[in-house]
């Protein structure tokens, strides 16, 4: 985002300038939901020196009720006011926050801090994650009582345009309302499924992209509702088409130069590059429970609708787990395409991030690139390549995840431990349910 405050002053001034009367403190839990506590203006400054306490045990996988006190430091820098506010009521903004403890230290558990700490580890080593996210979301009728349904406002596919995108003018108000907030919008075109969209905004370092995609998902909703519409990010809400991903173009910048591009390689990618990549592909098992963490993302993590599930990597081949674009230089980046919009940005550059670090300092060497479209070899074939697969479940991906040292070593004991028992609660909760499928396939036959 341009022109963005970064004291407490400049934040002052830019509050009487736009007229702002309220101030919502934005955080997110460790599930990736957003959580706000509204204050008038009155109360900023106290806001702004961190003096603003919440009730951190109502959180999810913060702390116990006998530890509850817990206090938001915002962030300067992203100030920003909501292009809704009706006219002459005065403005509402927002300030993202850092979470501590009552005693002044950071909290542990906050998902932006677990994100800062695995930047700062790739600083002390010379790097600058920087990410792009390309994030995918289905538009839905509402019911008249505004339940939302699953029926598609358009039967539109990729790339179409109106009146056969019916969802292009809630699109356009997405668009305008994420510039309106400092968004640096690049594209924004339909999907290939009925009533799904992408938007792409421009690349950043890792903890403005995060902060960028937990504000998407609150604006698109926001937006979509206000043209009678629920937006989801639901990795797979309709069975038979194409799930919502949310590939994440990474690359490293050390100083001003991009660590990835190497001018005498002969593909112009760098061996730091390719070493990031045999991280990835070394934890990718383990980091899918953050980048897919509903029960629902695994619908989408199945072979025949383009969703990557095989862990490989190619500089052209779009069915692989990881794809190196055509661009160089200061473009040279991967794309990483199995994560979905559902989870939490924060966990999500941690652990990709930490896991792309750990190849660069363990020297890691990717295997071959396979330039042929995985989906169509045989069984015998990717095991012949050494191509493993995804998990095929969230059980199985929290498994991984237990296991993966490094990886519990990025997200920490206690961001690791109160995310794996929320998961655990929803798997035990899924798998006692019976399904309307297993009525339907077995009440009359057995």
């Amino acid at each position: 985002m341009t022109g963005r405050p970064t004291t407490k002053e400049a934040v002052m001034e830019r509050v009487q300038e736009l007229d702002v009367h309220f101030i919502r403190l934005q955080f997110t839990d460790i599930l990736g939901v957003i959580k706000n506590v509204d204050i008038p203006i009155q109360q900023l400054p106290k806001a702004l020196d961190g003096g603003i306490l919440f009730d951190g045990s109502s959180i999810e996988g913060f702390v116990r009720i006998e530890e509850s006190d817990m206090l938001l430091k915002p962030d300067p820098t992203t100030f920003a006011v909501f292009p809704w506010q009706e006219q002459g009521e005065g403005a509402t903004a927002r300030l993202i926050c850092d979470v501590y403890n009552a005693d002044g230290t950071p909290f542990i558990g906050d998902p932006r801090g677990t994100l800062k700490r695995a930047m700062q580890e790739a600083a002390d080593r010379g790097y600058t994650m920087m990410v792009g996210p390309e994030p995918e979301f289905f538009l839905f009728q509402r019911e008249a009582d505004g339940r939302p349904t699953t029926r598609t406002n358009d039967q539109a596919s990729y790339f179409d345009l109106g009146p056969v995108d019916r969802g292009e003018e809630c699109r356009r108000d997405c668009v305008l309302a994420l510039q309106k907030m400092g968004f640096e919008i690049e594209a924004s075109h339909h999907e290939a499924a009925p009533g799904q969209h992408e938007i792409d905004f421009k690349y950043a370092d890792a903890l403005q992209t995060a902060d960028n995609i937990a504000t998407f998902r609150f604006v698109v909703r926001t937006i979509a509702l206000q043209h009678g519409l629920h937006a989801s990010f639901m990795p797979k809400p309709i069975m038979g088409v194409n799930g919502s991903g949310m590939h994440l173009h990474q690359s490293l910048f050390r100083g001003g130069e991009n660590a990835f591009f190497d001018a005498k390689a002969p593909t112009g990618v760098s061996k730091t590059c390719m070493q990031y990549i045999a991280g990835l592909l070394a934890h990718a098992r383990a980091f899918t429970a953050v980048c897919n963490p509903l029960i629902n993302s695994y619908k989408r993590l199945v072979p025949g609708y383009e969703a990557p599930v095989y862990l490989a990597w190619s500089e052209k081949n779009r069915s692989p787990l990881i794809r190196i674009p055509a661009r160089r230089g200061n473009s040279t980046r991967i794309e990483l395409r199995s994560p979905d919009p559902s989870c939490n940005p924060y966990l999500a550059l941690t652990v990709t991030l930490s896991a792309g670090l750990d190849g660069i300092i363990r020297e890691l060497t990717p295997p071959e690139p396979v330039n042929r479209n995985v989906y169509l070899m045989s069984p015998e074939e990717r095991e012949a390549e050494g191509i493993h697969s995804v998990p095929d479940n969230l059980r199985e991906a929290l498994r991984e995840l237990e296991a993966d040292d490094v990886m519990r070593d990025a997200l920490g004991p206690h961001v690791l431990e109160n995310f794996i028992e929320a998961k655990l609660i929803e798997w035990d909760i899924y798998r006692s349910q019976v399904h309307s499928w297993e009525v339907e396939q077995y009440l009359s036959i057995f």
